[in-house]
């Protein structure tokens, strides 16, 4: 049958029917997935379109899956990311959608206290059991949409379900079925789909989905769940493993619009951002994260890291206000005392750090030489110096106009006589066997003892009060 397609301008050929194939033994794919070794790569060179939707967006899972990751949040710790969530996410909603669980009261009240505050984004969905009478609380709490949990690869059907791939996929179209009669929007999580038969079930059960979808009137949505972190973005890589063939063959095969399609992936192999921006540029939507990218294992994709992905990608933040990202990060370490690994891009300590005396010296002349952006003006964090044994002059001067904010002709400079007499003190710290950073207080009064006037005159420009 051919088509055409007003978004390509082009006649498209549709002459593949995938029916479910209702094999009698699990397809594992142990060519590439043998339990003893580091899981293979295939490649068949097949190169699918690039297909950006022309909306995408983001979509949190903090308070589901990144709550099965540590001890459970508190009501209260949940309303109040909940309002960073929007605050972050701006007027637009690229925050577009936060998922909660629905099953404790604390679940419940999290919930009501969310949705009492009356933010159209992020909006609030639900996540429940695949049994019919969990949908009766997804009505109950006012929630327009909910997850179901449908698992797609041979590993869930055969070894854990101890289904077949038919008798799977009735059970799952008839808990669909159940949400659809009562009017609530299923979001069908399709686990494990990159150990999954691609053709052989995730494209004929898609295919269903989207014929009730048609009848009833009802957006039911997919999530492709990179449960395993086994995604490859790649161009040429054979499914199952081709996030691009993935979200292609969704689309087109399947016909499921962008507006229904999310990606949901694990950090496993290291390929969590890379595979969700991948996600958005082959069609689909969503990306589905979680906050600081806490949660199974080795964590979802952070979702402050595709807040930085999307305005690389499109050009403009469309109104989010990313100095929340620093909001987010202290709450989690002064209140949820979490221990956020300090080398983590855009919430680690260190980020924006240098230690190496080289680097200060460049970012003496020129921020941008060492700064990834203006993180100050995005980030509300100001590229930061540590002092020890590497920084030199350069670091001293860097950091003594950073920490007390020197502009213009009131800046340091590395050649200041009282600089050499500061480093002078740092030098001999390290060559009598000190073998840790100099802190921000412990520098203070180093100028203090060693260089008396330049603390009196930056007392002065800064506003403190010399001793």
């Amino acid at each position: 049958m051919l088509e055409f397609n007003e978004r390509s301008n082009t006649l498209e050929q549709r002459a593949y029917q995938y029916m479910l194939q209702d094999v009698k033994e699990p397809n594992l794919y142990r060519h590439l997935y043998n339990y003893d070794e580091v899981p293979k790569i295939p490649f068949n060179h097949r190169h699918v379109p690039m297909r950006p939707p022309k909306e995408i967006w983001i979509t949190d899972t903090t308070f589901r899956d990144g709550q099965q990751a540590r001890e459970p949040y508190t009501v209260e710790q949940i309303v109040h990311l909940y309002k960073l969530l929007h605050k972050l996410g701006g007027p637009k909603g690229i925050i577009r959608q936060c998922e909660f669980f629905l099953y404790s009261k604390k679940d419940k009240e999290a919930v009501e206290r969310c949705m009492e505050l009356g933010y159209e984004y992020p909006q609030i969905t639900g996540w429940i059991r695949a049994v019919k009478e969990d949908f009766q609380l997804v009505k109950q709490m006012g929630i327009k949409e909910t997850g179901i949990l449908a698992s797609a690869s041979d590993y869930h059907i055969f070894n854990k379900l101890k289904l077949t791939r038919k008798q799977a996929m009735e059970k799952y179209l008839s808990i669909v079925k159940a949400a659809l009669e009562i009017g609530i929007i299923p979001r069908v999580h399709l686990e494990d789909i990159t150990r999954a038969d691609f053709y052989g079930f995730v494209v004929p059960f898609a295919i269903e989905l989207n014929k009730l979808s048609e009848e009833s009137g009802i957006p039911i949505k997919i999530r492709a769940c990179d449960t395993m972190g086994f995604g490859v973005n790649y161009p040429g890589v054979a499914l199952p493993r081709s996030v691009p063939g993935i979200i292609y063959g969704l689309w087109h095969h399947a016909g499921i619009p962008s507006e229904q399609l999310e990606w949901h992936g694990h950090n496993d192999f290291y390929r969590a951002v890379a595979n969700a921006g991948t996600a958005w540029l082959y069609g689909c939507s969503g990306v589905n994260c979680t906050l600081l990218g806490i949660g199974e294992r080795t964590g979802n994709c952070p979702l402050e890291a595709m807040v930085f992905e999307y305005a690389a990608l499109r050009g403009t933040l469309d109104g989010m206000d990313p100095t929340v990202i620093t909001e987010i990060a202290e709450y989690y370490t002064k209140e949820l005392n979490y221990k956020i690994p300090p080398m983590t891009p855009f919430v680690g300590r260190y980020f924006n750090f240098t230690r190496a005396g080289i680097h200060a010296d460049g970012l003496l002349k020129d921020e941008e030489i060492y700064n990834i952006f203006n993180t100050e003006k995005l980030l509300n964090r100001p590229v930061v110096v540590a002092i020890n044994q590497s920084s030199g002059a350069a670091g001293i001067a860097f950091w003594i106009n950073q920490h007390f904010n020197l502009k213009g002709e009131k800046r340091i400079d590395k050649k200041d006589p009282r600089i050499q007499k500061i480093k002078e003190w740092v030098d001999r710290e390290y060559a009598e066997g000190r073998n840790t950073v100099i802190g921000d207080e412990e520098l203070e009064v180093v100028i203090k003892t060693e260089t008396p006037d330049l603390w009196k005159e930056l007392s002065a420009d800064s506003n403190l009060k010399a001793e």
